[in-house]
């Protein structure tokens, strides 16, 4: 659910209706800035009302970007849009062209991208591993395709292709 607060859009993350032996009752809540992503603990009155806003997702296909700005096409009307490379900020490092990208809309405006929650890029580079180094369990950097930098086991080489979970950047498997 996502609702105003302060003159800002935030979906609950958590919350927890409390109920003191003295006093009125409570809720806290954890919630998730829309376009900043930061998240703030709130106490409120379990009275309080508040504004809801209606959210939209719509699923469109990433096309590419000439630096600028960032091409997406939707999958039904064959139309494209270009949204600005600060708008679509940091899930710019998982897009990989064709791929698709859900879209989130507060009413008329482009709140967030999503990326795929798993993706596949393929290790642009990274330093060679040495035998037995897989016993120890370590882990070395790789650049993906798309730029992003992140820690890999050492067994993974250049050409390798990697699932990726695009929540927390952690590396799953190798496909």
């Amino acid at each position: 659910m996502c609702i105003v607060n302060n003159g800002k859009m935030c979906t609950i993350v958590e919350f927890q209706h409390v109920k003191p032996g003295k006093g009125g009752a409570f809720v806290r809540t954890k919630l998730r800035d829309i376009k900043t992503g930061r998240v703030v603990d709130y106490t409120f009155n379990s009275g309080t009302k508040f504004d809801s806003v209606r959210l939209e997702t719509k699923k469109m296909q990433y096309l590419y970007n000439d630096g600028a700005d960032y091409y997406f096409m939707d999958n039904d009307t064959y139309e494209q849009m270009s949204i600005p490379v600060d708008t679509v900020g940091e899930a710019a490092k998982w897009l990989k062209e064709n791929d698709e990208a859900t879209l989130l809309y507060a009413g008329d405006e482009l709140i967030s991208i999503e990326p795929q929650m798993f993706v596949e890029l393929e290790v642009t580079h990274t330093e060679p591993g040495f035998k037995g180094d897989t016993a120890t369990n370590t882990t070395k950097p790789a650049t993906l395709e798309t730029g992003v930098e992140l820690q890999v086991p050492t067994f993974i080489e250049i050409g390798d292709v990697l699932q990726i979970d695009t929540r927390d950047g952690r590396f799953i498997k190798r496909v």
